[in-house]
């Protein structure tokens, strides 16, 4: 069996006295589909801008594609890269955020072409070319030269994710994408997010959505208080959970 495109390896993150991270454990198999449920507080988002070394890591590692995110390996012990480094590695995982994150003061055309150009060296021809294939994607060519101010948060987000293929990443990472859309707005996302998987893309996403987690994830993991407290398949965590904890949760939540 080929390695993991993701090794989380007992990583732990705390912020004072609050253990945030208590050693979690999880692998991501490439065109994999691992969904993050759980309860605000329990490490989720944490865990995942770990992943991209937004957040140091306290203990433990993580590798995507078999290297060690944020550090390197020097006399037996790791040390962290510098930040040029660092956006290297991040070129090749795309991340998605709960608020956009979009540059309000360029168009849509530019905030996706802008990562390709300074990043990846494309000249902006090619820049534009690829940019406005990912936009008809979905579903905002027409949205081209508009301002991030102009758009609804859905189309935003779909910007957002847009912005983020434009990189050609092997993992994309999705920070709970529809927690600030309208309800009518959920659906074109989330829409965008099952054509990724349709595509292979190996995805790890923290979702409060859980038919999308039903329907899209290969596994499921609950986390609560900084751990896994169980983590299986769709049909294991979401129809037959075996902790009190996970039951607990499910039953406050809409399917």
């Amino acid at each position: 069996m080929t390695a993991p495109l993701v090794e989380i390896m007992g990583v732990r993150k705390s912020y004072g006295d609050l253990d945030v991270l208590k050693g979690i454990d999880l692998e991501v198999q490439e065109g994999q589909v691992v969904c993050l449920i759980g309860p605000s507080g329990g490490g989720k988002s944490t865990l995942l801008r770990c992943v991209n070394h937004l957040e140091r890591v306290d203990q433990g590692a993580i590798k995507v594609a078999g290297e060690v995110v944020g550090y390197r390996w020097q006399n037996n012990s790791l040390h962290e890269m510098r930040s040029s480094q660092v956006c290297k590695q991040r070129a090749k995982i795309g991340m998605v955020f709960q608020q956009f994150n979009l540059f309000a003061h360029k168009t849509v055309l530019q905030n996706v072409t802008m990562g390709p150009i300074k990043l990846l060296g494309l000249s902006k021809d090619e820049a534009i070319e690829r940019a406005r294939t990912l936009l008809d994607h979905v579903g905002l060519l027409d949205k081209q030269s508009a301002y991030p101010s102009q758009l609804s948060g859905g189309q935003s987000q779909r910007v957002a994710i847009a912005r983020a293929l434009a990189m050609e990443p092997r993992l994309m990472l999705f920070d709970e994408p529809t927690s600030a859309l309208d309800p009518e707005l959920v659906g074109d996302v989330l829409s965008v997010m099952r054509d990724l998987v349709s595509q292979g893309m190996t995805m790890l996403v923290v979702t409060h959505e859980m038919g999308f987690a039903r329907d899209a994830a290969d596994s499921v993991a609950f986390m609560a208080g900084g751990e896994i407290v169980e983590h299986g398949t769709p049909e294991q965590v979401l129809g037959n959970p075996q902790r009190e904890r996970t039951r607990s949760f499910l039953s406050r939540v809409s399917a």
